[in-house]
């Protein structure tokens, strides 16, 4: 009977954590298109990691081995319906990029996200985006208009890759863009529009070398 009595405290609490959540989200969202995007920083910490490297600003940081946390576990569909989730992508570097379509700084570092991925994709590395507010059909627009050819999760209804990732990309941080190792943990973090594509080139190669 204890253990039926935590089991069910635990679902509720789950369930309630992610209902909390998900209202904070639709409040955020809510705020992202009274001020369009957020493209600076948001002076935030990441949840139980410490900084290897934070620049000046606070949008960008990069973690050491050490520092990384716990591998990310998500799922969720794609725009084209496709489950997708970090089993997907074992072993190999993932680069995530929250974004939704009518963000300013989203549609300007979307050419940079493009060729990154057409050139490291035949290297070991994986892009995926998670469009926060947008539904199937205007991810895919978005795509086709900028060339873009790898998928994004629809997350606008659940919000659970949001919560799988919440302690590492802020829900009103939009675009954040998160580099994972090959064992699936948040090695850097970008937040808002990614300046300068070659430092997340850099990233990319040195995660590519890692054992």
């Amino acid at each position: 009977m204890t253990s039926l009595t935590v089991n069910a405290g635990s679902v509720w609490q789950g369930g309630l954590r992610k209902r909390t959540f998900m209202a904070v989200v639709g409040l955020l969202t809510v705020a992202l298109f009274v001020s369009a995007c957020s493209s600076g920083p948001t002076g935030d910490t990441v949840a139980g990691m410490s900084s290897t490297y934070t620049s000046s600003d606070k949008t960008v940081s990069e973690y050491a081995p050490a520092d990384r946390g716990e591998p990310v576990e998500f799922e969720g569909t794609t725009d084209t319906g496709i489950v997708v989730s970090n089993e997907d992508y074992a072993g190999q570097v993932l680069v995530v990029n929250f974004w939704y379509a009518a963000c300013g700084p989203c549609r300007a570092e979307a050419p940079d996200l493009r060729e990154l991925h057409e050139e490291y994709q035949d290297k070991g590395v994986k892009f995926l985006g998670v469009n926060v507010y947008d539904e199937p059909e205007t991810a895919l627009a978005f795509a086709r208009k900028y060339g873009i050819t790898y998928p994004s999760v629809i997350d606008k209804d659940d919000g659970d890759v949001r919560l799988a990732f919440a302690g590492h990309a802020p829900p009103s941080a939009v675009p954040t863009t998160l580099v994972l190792d090959k064992a699936g943990r948040v090695a850097a973090r970008f937040v808002g529009q990614i300046q300068a594509p070659s430092s997340l080139a850099a990233i990319i190669r040195k995660l590519t070398e890692e054992a």
